[in-house]
């Protein structure tokens, strides 16, 4: 048998730092579409990057900052157990020099396009759960 036991904010931000890989969901034409991408976790913020051209990177131009979600985990199928990360929260381009050549060096993507915007998604709702073995 197994269980499901929430996690606290500080554990879900520190699992969410040890993978290099999640899943963004953002609305397009009024429906939730879901896109694999790399990150990196800096403080409250998640970073990814993107293209101007998508249509997350278009929506946090044109509105500011647009409410996202952003999943990771890990899950062993074979010993039924692992962990799942959601956060909530307003995504926005990085303006900031600084952090945005910061970034751009630590963060480099995964698929051969050019990425042109990196994207900040603030931490404000934080929620996971480990799947183990019940007591």
């Amino acid at each position: 048998m197994t269980s499901l036991r929430p996690l606290g904010r500080e554990r879900c931000l520190e699992l969410l730092a040890s993978v290099p890989v999640g899943r963004v969901v953002f609305t397009l034409r009024a429906l939730p579409a879901i896109r694999p991408v790399n990150h990196l976790v800096d403080g409250d913020t998640i970073v990814i990057r993107s293209r101007l051209a998508t249509s997350l990177a278009a929506s946090a131009t044109t509105d500011g900052a647009v409410v996202v979600a952003y999943e990771a985990d890990v899950i062993d199928l074979e010993r039924r157990s692992g962990w799942t990360v959601v956060v909530t929260g307003a995504a926005r381009l990085v303006l900031d020099e600084a952090r945005l050549a910061r970034y751009e060096r630590e963060l480099e993507p995964w698929v051969d396009e050019p990425m042109n915007c990196v994207i900040g998604i603030d931490c404000d709702l934080v929620t996971g759960y480990e799947l183990a073995p019940a007591a």
